[in-house]
């Protein structure tokens, strides 16, 4: 087993999982409580963006990110049954991170907008928080799906991997 998954990645996703199942659940309910549970997300967001850069080994972006064209070989790969497994994250993972970022940033900022005199009561502006924020939905489900996926795959519990931060050792045909 090695360390992949640092202190700070596995603080920030648990903790965004709470903050953005408090935002789904206090929606049309508890509107404070939707409010700052949206706030601590975006912060939690900015914050991660910032550790892509400073952080260390895994947690960067320069170590995940991909070139769209790699991501679609590789998700090319996961269709025939072939794709690599990946110590860190593997190319349509990182591309599922980036598209959460922008996502849970733009869920905010429109949630940010509604509360300013410009868009006080604004429906149009309602409706596209809405919109935004359903689809975060709809990439945290394909994210759960691909994360289902890949603990198969691979033979590979990756929701252990992110609470304790282990992974099992690269193989020879491992990337790495």
């Amino acid at each position: 087993m090695i360390r992949v998954w640092d202190p700070f990645v596995r603080a920030f996703h648990w903790s965004l999982v709470v903050s953005f199942g408090v935002c789904w659940l206090s929606a049309q309910v508890w509107q404070d409580l939707h409010a700052w549970a949206g706030y601590v997300a975006g912060a939690m967001a900015l914050a991660r963006v910032v550790w892509g850069f400073v952080g260390g080994g895994y947690a960067r972006f320069a170590q995940f990110v991909r070139a769209p064209r790699v991501v679609f070989a590789y998700l090319c790969g996961v269709v025939r049954g072939s794709e690599a497994r990946f110590v860190g994250h593997n190319p349509a993972g990182g591309a599922m991170i980036v598209a959460l970022l922008v996502a849970i940033a733009a869920t905010v900022a429109s949630g940010y907008a509604l509360t300013t005199d410009a868009f006080w009561g604004s429906l149009s502006a309602q409706r596209l928080h809405s919109w935004i924020a359903h689809g975060l939905a709809l990439l945290v489900l394909v994210h759960l799906a691909g994360v289902a996926l890949a603990s198969l795959r691979h033979r590979e519990n990756l929701v252990r991997a992110m609470i304790v931060g282990d992974k099992r050792a690269p193989a020879p045909d491992d990337v790495a």
